[in-house]
């Protein structure tokens, strides 16, 4: 008899560990709200549109997986003819580079922050970063906050100037809704 209680138990506890193993993560669309703001001592602006999905699981950070987009026409420095100029060769080369994108290739949990790893690519250069960030979920509703530093050289963004500082701090805020 106390074998065959242990055995049950274990064959429960296997059914149950496959099945949470194999639950699906949650899969987040991109939303309204989200905020990619940039500046350095000379520049500020922002990138307006955005657009990606988010797989996310609290439990299970290996199944987590971010892929984002920001399209290059997008910015917005206040001024039509810096925006313009953002636009040519020299800057981000919209016309060859129209996004610039990060996927994620690992997701840490960090106390209460998580740090995202992946590849960013910005004007056909793809480098490695880090972005720590804070999450909150409501309902359906989950958000990711961060700032992180780019060198712009780095991407091959601009020339190095003594005008314009290589490095540009980024805030962003990706909202997503659970689809």
């Amino acid at each position: 008899m106390k074998k065959i209680v242990i055995i049950g138990t274990y064959l429960v506890l296997l059914v149950v560990s496959t099945a949470i193993s194999l639950a699906p993560q949650d899969h987040f669309e991109v939303t309204t709200g989200h905020k990619i703001d940039f500046k350095n001592a000379h520049v500020k602006g922002v990138f307006k549109s955005m657009n990606g999905s988010m797989d996310f699981n609290q439990s299970d950070m290996s199944k987590c997986k971010f892929s984002l987009k920001i399209p290059v026409t997008s910015i917005s420095t206040g001024n039509a003819i810096m925006d313009k100029k953002a636009q040519t060769a020299e800057w981000f080369d919209s016309k060859k580079h129209p996004n610039i994108s990060f996927v994620s290739s690992s997701v840490a949990k960090s106390g209460a922050k998580y740090n995202i790893t992946g590849t960013l690519n910005m004007k056909g250069v793809a480098k490695t970063i880090t972005i720590p960030v804070s999450m909150s979920l409501a309902g359906t509703k989950i958000t990711f906050t961060g700032s992180f530093t780019v060198n712009r050289i780095t991407y091959g963004v601009g020339k190095k100037s003594e005008n314009v500082p290589d490095n540009l701090s980024i805030t962003v805020t990706v909202p997503g809704i659970k689809k």
